[in-house]
């Protein structure tokens, strides 16, 4: 039942090592998609994601281009504040693929573009927040999958 949590051009290490964790708890592959905004040996990754990195099951890809022609088959959900469905929405199932985009910018308009029927967000009830960190968003996303793939 594993997910795929992705993670294209990650910026901050703790967020990513942060992740990696969660994969690792979640039963889900992380893939990281670069360029990285840090050094894949970080400190600071490593302290985030503390003792777990090793028994991770982590993809690494050379470019956004590399991750599609590896991946073009597979289902996608596409997690970004400029989504137009909300997160409840996403069709889960094992295996799907969740792309989160970068800390600063997130997804590139270029694959907000081109998968418009793929485009989901988590709601934020306050006018005053633009989005949640994005450690916190794919930890809601993974468990939120995670709960309807096991009533299927």
């Amino acid at each position: 039942m594993p997910l795929n949590i992705v993670l294209i051009e990650p910026e901050i290490p703790n967020n990513t090592g942060n992740i990696g964790r969660l994969a690792l708890a979640s039963g889900s592959n992380l893939h990281l998609v670069k360029p990285f905004g840090f050094e894949i040996d970080d400190t600071r990754l490593k302290r985030a994601g503390l003792d777990y990195w090793q028994h991770l099951n982590v993809t690494y890809y050379d470019s956004i281009d590399d991750f599609f022609s590896q991946n073009k088959d597979a289902n996608m959900a596409f997690l970004s504040s400029h989504g137009t469905k909300d997160h409840w929405d996403i069709p889960f199932e094992d295996n799907l693929f969740l792309v989160f985009g970068k800390e600063s910018v997130g997804l590139p308009k270029q694959l907000l573009k081109s998968h418009p029927e793929a485009l989901y967000k988590i709601p934020l009830y306050s006018k005053h927040v633009r989005s949640l960190n994005i450690a916190n968003a794919v930890s809601i996303i993974v468990y939120e999958g995670l709960k309807k793939i096991n009533t299927l």
